[in-house]
């Protein structure tokens, strides 16, 4: 495989991980990382910039239901709602560290996008979860690899 093949491949899954497709990246990035001669920086770079576009792609389909489902006033008077609202307000920001972790990860990016998280704050929060999970990979298959 190509330098650049590896290196999209991996775009690629990390980018289809961050959405609610099934698929996976720790592998791969752990693979190039123990296999090859790839700066780890860049490995972790690329598999970060991917996986943090997908969740960015969660966050845009959040906003686009927030915007059509949530404008109905039956939906906004309730009071579930608003109590989803108010706590989400008040400590929904920090429920995107975990947006790394299977499975609930990407409906946390949602969720983020329906409550009108700021696109600022969602890039911030979601890209250091995201990278400081993939370092810890990284560093975890180099010290495999090493014995």
């Amino acid at each position: 495989m190509t330098e650049a093949g590896a290196l999209f491949g991996l775009f690629l899954s990390a980018f289809l991980a961050a959405t609610i497709l099934p698929a996976q990246s720790e592998l791969g990035l752990g693979y190039l990382v123990m296999s090859s001669n790839y700066s780890m920086a860049v490995l972790i770079l690329i598999a970060s910039l991917g996986n943090t576009l997908g969740a960015m792609i969660n966050w845009i389909v959040g906003r686009g239901i927030g915007k059509s489902v949530m404008r109905l006033e039956k939906i906004q008077a309730s009071p579930r709602y608003q109590a989803i609202t108010r706590w989400y307000q008040k400590y929904g920001r920090w429920t995107l560290l975990l947006s790394w972790v299977p499975i609930i990860g990407d409906p946390i990016t949602v969720v983020a996008g329906v409550l009108r998280e700021p696109f600022k704050s969602f890039i911030l929060i979601v890209a250091l979860a995201k990278t400081s999970r993939y370092v810890v990979i990284a560093l975890f298959a180099e010290k495999f690899a090493s014995g």
